[in-house]
């Protein structure tokens, strides 16, 4: 009979926040991780108690559903490698094995290319979040994909994050939208800068994170429409829509745009690594 196993392919950050989320929603079903670094997979071991491989043939044996989480720069070395091992551990007519690859910019074509059947190829952006069961994971299908799998999929990355199917058109585009990293940076930068006109540290994080965190989640959590919150917020005149307006007219939106364009370039990048 085939595993249904979960084989986790790098035992990285997106790894261990993964593991983290899925231990918060108890998570009972058997995962394994492989990776090439004997002291990560014993850390792991240790601190989530999963199943770990050292061996990448035996690895792959077990996999139903192999999730690729290695850095973009690796990945074509990998599937060379798992070509390599399919080749001599797997007779020919193994049944379809579930890829998917959480390589930011890497496509869907050559993840083809690289390692074709029996493998059906789809592909996630799961958030850092993930770890306390609030991220957000962008998924992607493969033509083939089967809808067995693609269930198995989204409901695999479900337990740790809201699951949204984008088109692979817009793939770096989400990526470079998503990412945790917005937040982060907004609340350094806004905490940093009221300090700088007179609040105190302490004050200045609280002061930052209602700004950015509880407005987005009455946004999200409410019933009226963005521009009525911001609207309310900042009163024409006042000093909210003075600060605003200050903001949008030394160029913060353009500012943005090119940052995600910057973005979107190293994603582009990343494809054509080899």
């Amino acid at each position: 009979m085939h595993s249904q196993k979960i084989v986790l392919l790098g035992g990285g950050r997106i790894t261990s926040a993964l593991l983290s989320g899925l231990r918060l929603a108890q998570y009972r079903e058997p995962i394994v991780v492989h990776d090439r670094n004997p002291h990560k997979l014993r850390a792991l071991k240790k601190e989530f108690r999963i199943a770990i491989e050292p061996d990448l043939f035996r690895a792959l044996a077990q996999a139903h559903l192999l999730i690729v989480a290695v850095r973009p720069a690796n990945v074509m070395d990998l599937l060379r490698q798992i070509r390599q091992a399919q080749t001599e551990v797997s007779p020919r007519n193994r049944p379809d094995v579930l890829a998917c690859s959480l390589a930011a910019g890497i496509p869907l074509a050559r993840l083809r290319t690289g390692l074709g059947s029996p493998f059906r190829w789809a592909r996630a952006m799961p958030s850092p979040v993930a770890r306390t069961g609030h991220g957000l994971t962008a998924v992607a299908f493969d033509r083939g994909f089967p809808k067995p799998g693609r269930a198995l999929v989204k409901r695999f990355f479900g337990n740790v994050s809201t699951v949204v199917e984008v088109p692979e058109t817009q793939f770096d585009a989400f990526t470079v939208t998503y990412s945790p990293s917005h937040g982060y940076h907004a609340l350094r930068t806004l905490a940093w800068a009221s300090q700088q006109v007179g609040l105190d540290p302490k004050n200045a994080y609280i002061a930052a994170a209602h700004a950015l965190a509880d407005a987005i989640d009455a946004w999200r959590n409410g019933d009226e429409s963005l521009e009525a919150l911001l609207h309310e917020a900042a009163t024409p005149g006042g000093i909210a829509a003075t600060v605003m307006n200050s903001m949008d007219s030394s160029g913060y939106a353009r500012l943005v745009r090119k940052a995600l364009r910057a973005g979107i370039g190293r994603a582009r990048a990343n494809a054509r690594l080899r």
